[in-house]
């Protein structure tokens, strides 16, 4: 095994990699993984000095020309740009700045840059679904482009029927409507905004899909059972998915909620739980004893020492960074292909707790509160699992033998 204070080092980086060793292992780095870095480091540095360039030279570009001659000389690994985020975070902690060329933006991005601050800001949309609203109109926004000049004044409702009928074309009926939504939402802020004088918001057209009608796609209780053995516990990485997939699996949290979990959010004396929602909502939810053995077992046994963030949910590997949603559904997914469950993501959980809750008598308001849903409505979706309530409703069918 590799260790860094064999690696040695030349050229003009040589008098940053006793520190940059050190934030290494402060962010918890294993002595093979910071010597591999080092390696990395010390061809940049000789790369560096080859050129006569020097640490405050670095640009994107130099970097780019960098990972270039790497491939060229034949190396098989670190030859992407994500092999040099731990040196340029290091080297900006200590104020060396890596330059990057700014891009000159064009109208339409100008634009929806601006809209995405509106998302963020006014409509209270979490990143990720701000920046996916952007990408599903960026077509929309660079088709009003017409020599070099925005041109909104001759926006018709033809001109949106025309984009919502393209963008369906090869699209399931859920991306389909997703654009829909996001181009309402654009819509909306163009006529706040004073870019168009009648809102059109209202000439989208829906896509052809009949809400609820649907069966929540919900595990038996077995299969959940089996996807909380399939975790280790004895291991860090599954005393964390056992306590998140206790979070999925007993509150119904969303995976993006419990990326977002942070430490001060785990009330210990109270046994409560602070959620933090979609639209910056925030709940609290009571702390069940079983959901709370497995937390305290993966922050006492399981998540790393050398964290930086109070994030509860962590990278396993260096750096420690915090888990993001996509983590959390990719963890699901790991562990159900683990018990030899097929197709299950982090969402089907909480279906499934409502599913159960439902079966077992709650009311539907009672299922919406606990799910913090906005309206009952999204809840209805979930009265068709209980066939036996639904049969005492049913009407005979005429002729039928009563």
């Amino acid at each position: 095994m590799s260790h860094p204070s064999r690696v040695r080092i030349t050229g003009p980086l040589v008098s940053f990699r006793d520190g940059f060793a050190a934030e290494l292992s402060k962010q918890g780095y294993r002595p093979n993984a910071a010597a591999n870095q080092l390696q990395l480091f010390g061809h940049r540095s000789r790369w560096l000095a080859s050129r006569r360039l020097d640490a405050t030279m670095l640009t994107d570009p130099v970097l780019g020309e960098f990972l270039d001659a790497r491939r060229a000389q034949g190396y098989r690994l670190w030859l992407s740009t994500k092999a040099l985020v731990p040196l340029i975070g290091y080297l900006r902690s200590i104020g060396i700045e890596v330059a990057s060329a700014p891009a000159a933006l064009s109208l339409s991005e100008v634009l929806l840059s601006r809209y995405h601050r509106y998302l963020l800001d006014v409509r209270g949309l979490v990143a990720t679904s701000a920046r996916g609203y952007v990408d599903m109109v960026r077509p929309f926004v660079e088709a009003r482009v017409v020599d070099s000049e925005r041109d909104w004044k001759t926006l018709q409702p033809k001109h949106v029927i025309d984009f919502v009928l393209a963008a369906r074309d090869g699209r399931s009926i859920g991306s389909a409507k997703l654009t829909v939504t996001a181009l309402r939402s654009l819509l909306t802020y163009l006529h706040i905004e004073g870019f168009i004088a009648q809102p059109l918001e209202m000439v989208v057209p829906s896509v052809a899909g009949w809400r609820l009608a649907g069966l929540p796609r919900a595990l038996e209780a077995g299969d959940v059972q089996r996807l909380l053995a399939a975790c280790d516990r004895r291991t860090r990485s599954g005393r964390r998915d056992f306590a998140m997939l206790m979070l999925l699996a007993r509150l119904g949290l969303r995976a993006g909620e419990v990326a977002r979990l942070d430490l001060a959010d785990i009330d210990w004396r109270a046994g409560e739980l602070v959620v933090r929602g979609k639209g910056q909502r925030i709940d609290r939810l009571p702390l069940p004893a079983d959901v709370g053995d497995a937390l305290a077992a993966y922050l006492q046994r399981g998540r790393p020492d050398a964290a930086q963030c109070r994030t509860v949910f962590l990278r396993i590997r260096a750096p420690h960074r915090a888990l993001s949603s996509t983590g959390v559904t990719d963890a699901v997914t790991a562990a159900a292909s683990r018990a030899g469950l097929d197709h299950v993501r982090a969402h089907r959980l909480r279906h499934t707790l409502a599913s159960q809750m439902v079966c077992s008598g709650v009311a539907l308001p009672a299922v919406s509160q606990v799910l913090r849903h906005r309206r009952l409505m999204t809840t209805a979706i979930y009265a068709k699992v209980d066939r036996e309530g639904l049969r005492l409703l049913a009407r005979a069918w005429p002729g039928s033998a009563t």
